[in-house]
């Protein structure tokens, strides 16, 4: 984000059943003045989505219930969250992996463990690429 742009009004969404994972996500992403959500599945993720509308969504892809694909193409499918960009999480790196989450509409894949600075890009790009259209 441009110097002095304000991120505190913006929400992001983290979705991961590993506990480490959406707390050290949650810590950089307030440590940058990020409004964070958690949710451990899919299941709790949607209800929680529509209570509080994030302007970002991170997935992870390994979860119980409802794995990330399924929980990525729900998101999109509903008419009121489609333009909300979706980042899947996965340790998995392959090709395979990658185009399935492009085919169930996902706008970026980030490797797990994913550095500060992986993650905050991700999240500065998108929101600057929402606020400009």
């Amino acid at each position: 984000m441009a110097e002095g742009s304000d991120v505190s009004g913006v929400k992001v969404m983290v979705i991961d059943d590993s506990n480490t994972i959406r707390r050290s996500a949650e810590i950089f992403l307030a440590q940058a003045g990020y409004q964070v959500l958690l949710a451990e599945d899919g299941f709790d993720a949607l209800s929680k989505i529509a209570d509080h509308h994030p302007d970002l969504i991170f997935v992870d892809i390994m979860m119980p219930r409802l794995d990330g694909y399924q929980t990525c193409a729900l998101i999109k499918k509903n008419p009121r969250f489609a333009s909300t960009p979706v980042i899947m999480l996965s340790s998995k790196d392959g090709l395979f992996d990658r185009a399935r989450g492009r085919m169930v509409g996902s706008d970026e894949y980030l490797t797990k463990p994913f550095t500060k600075d992986s993650l905050l890009k991700a999240v500065s790009a998108h929101v600057t690429a929402r606020a400009q259209r």
